[in-house]
């Protein structure tokens, strides 16, 4: 792992011009934001600086997302007839005609692919290729996303436009319009080079697209969710770690696949600032109606000592301090029990599903087994995930819970909640949330090793009152629940609302990880 360095706190927020406010309540729906870029070392936020005890009560900044850079070329070469011999390829993109109709029609489907995408994307405008000497050129513009509309051409000119550290999608026609040369010959020429085996450096099969731009779609999806999550730095409270004996390396792998950036905040510099805070009486009294205004919301009871829930809101506001600091939105703690308890005098779990449900990314346990997972999906799914200890499969169902569940779980309506103590130590608040039943959900299970992720759709048949972790649904497995008990490994699994199983696959793939479809 990287050395850690001090930085001096206070230091400016990322620019974002937009506030906002805490703990759930109603504000401004914002995209659910990126890490900026990776940085060469580690931070520690080491001194005291400027807190919520000093800055103005209530206004935090929300980074915004990085945005995928797509660039389109269309790929095609002119045939000169000649006689009493073979002078044209397949493919119907002949003629100058042929060409400009289809770098209209491409024009068309872009707009239209771009007002469907959910997430941030840039098109950049069409380039039109014949040969080799364009294709390089292109091949070093700044983008993230080649999408290469293979009319026909040759070969070295596909080639040339590959580069090895960015991704590239392959499109042909069948149906959609003109048939493209590269539709006949894209798998023996292209992709595995007249042999048997894969030959083309950063592609293979799940990279060519045939017709279809819902399969375009999809793929830019997964690579959005990729691009924001590499590089993501993340305040861990108490240091990054990992459960178990097989997590203890899980820093360094996911520094080594994801290249995270750690900023490493003490408990001690986290008891100092809340003392700050709590002298502070504007803060608390902020604090307290929002607690107030929390508990006004439809949908919420109320099942524990009230001031839980008003120094949940203190603490949360530390939190947000120290992600403004650090010019990003996703947060861990380490000891999130017994450590924490005593300084803040209220639990951890209401703190993260305020942020999780706000936009921000916060996780309990700082388990860098399960993290990854979280921080890919959310960018996925563009909504909340939930961290969670799962159970024992057996007859199609399995239970997961966990006390840190987000409310906004579909990333844009509050699920019902009740506050509770945290189950384990019977102190705090805790939500339970009554999470939507017949929704479909992705479970995603990372391995200790980085080597082999796991994952599977579910939907949720029930929400349990088990004495267990208090946000806890009973899930029925789509697919193979032997398979799932023989093939489980790691321990915490993350879920999240909606199907996202292709594009989780396809952008792990992308970084050396291997995936298993249980469903």
């Amino acid at each position: 792992m990287s050395v850690m360095r001090p930085i001096p706190m206070g230091s400016s927020c990322c620019g974002c011009t937009k506030t906002i406010c805490t703990g759930g309540l109603q504000v401004n729906r914002r995209h659910f934001m990126a890490g900026v870029g990776s940085l060469a070392g580690g931070l520690s936020l080491s001194s005291l600086g400027a807190s919520a005890a000093e800055s103005a009560v209530g206004e935090h900044r929300l980074p915004e997302a990085k945005t995928l850079r797509v660039q389109p070329v269309l790929i095609y070469g002119i045939p000169r007839s000649r006689p009493q011999t073979s002078w044209r390829g397949w493919g119907a993109v002949q003629t100058e005609k042929d060409v400009a109709d289809e770098k209209s029609r491409i024009g068309k489907e872009l707009e239209d692919l771009k007002k469907k995408a959910e997430f941030k994307v840039e098109i950049l405008p069409l380039a039109a290729i014949q040969g080799a000497g364009e294709a390089d050129a292109i091949a070093k513009g700044d983008y993230d996303v080649l999408l290469m509309y293979a009319s026909s051409g040759g070969l070295d000119a596909l080639e040339k436009l590959t580069h090895p550290e960015k991704w590239t999608i392959m499109f042909v026609r069948h149906r959609s319009g003109p048939v493209y040369l590269w539709y006949e010959i894209a798998h023996n020429r292209y992709l595995r080079k007249t042999v048997d085996e894969y030959g083309q450096a950063n592609m293979d099969c799940q990279d060519v697209v045939v017709d279809d731009y819902g399969d375009i779609l999809w793929r830019l999806r997964a690579l959005y969710g990729l691009k924001n999550t590499l590089g993501k730095r993340i305040v861990a409270l108490g240091n990054p770690s990992g459960w178990g004996a097989g997590g203890q390396k899980a820093p360094e792998l996911a520094q080594k696949r994801f290249k995270l950036d750690y900023v490493n905040v003490s408990y001690d510099n986290l008891g100092a600032r809340i003392k700050k805070a709590r002298a502070n009486d504007r803060l608390v009294k902020y604090c307290a109606q929002l607690a107030d205004d929390y508990l006004k919301q439809d949908r919420v009871e109320m099942a524990t000592a009230k001031e839980f829930l008003a120094n949940a809101f203190v603490l949360t506001e530390v939190i947000k301090d120290y992600l403004d600091e650090a010019q990003t939105d996703a947060f861990t703690i380490n000891s999130c029990m017994g450590t924490v308890m005593p300084i803040s005098e209220t639990t951890a779990c209401m703190p993260l599903s305020f942020l999780n449900d706000e936009g921000y990314q916060a996780y309990c346990e700082s388990d860098f087994v399960v993290i990854p997972s979280g921080i890919l999906l959310h960018h996925i799914s563009n909504k909340p995930v939930f961290l969670n200890d799962p159970t024992y499969p057996h007859h199609g169902v399995v239970t997961l819970a966990h006390c840190t569940a987000p409310r906004k779980m579909n990333g844009e309506n509050y699920e019902p909640v009740k506050v509770l103590t945290h189950f384990e130590s019977d102190y705090g608040a805790s939500p339970k949330v009554e999470m939507k039943i017949g929704q479909k959900i992705t479970v995603i299970d990372p391995d200790f090793n980085f080597e082999k992720w796991l994952g599977f759709e579910g939907e949720i048949e029930g929400n349990p009152f088990y004495d267990i972790c208090r946000s806890q649904i009973d899930v029925a497995i789509k697919g193979d629940c032997d398979k799932l008990v023989e093939e489980t490994k790691g321990f915490h699994w993350m879920a999240c609302y909606g199907d996202y199983l292709k594009e989780s696959q396809y952008a792990l793939k992308k970084v050396g990880i291997d995936w298993l479809k249980i469903s």
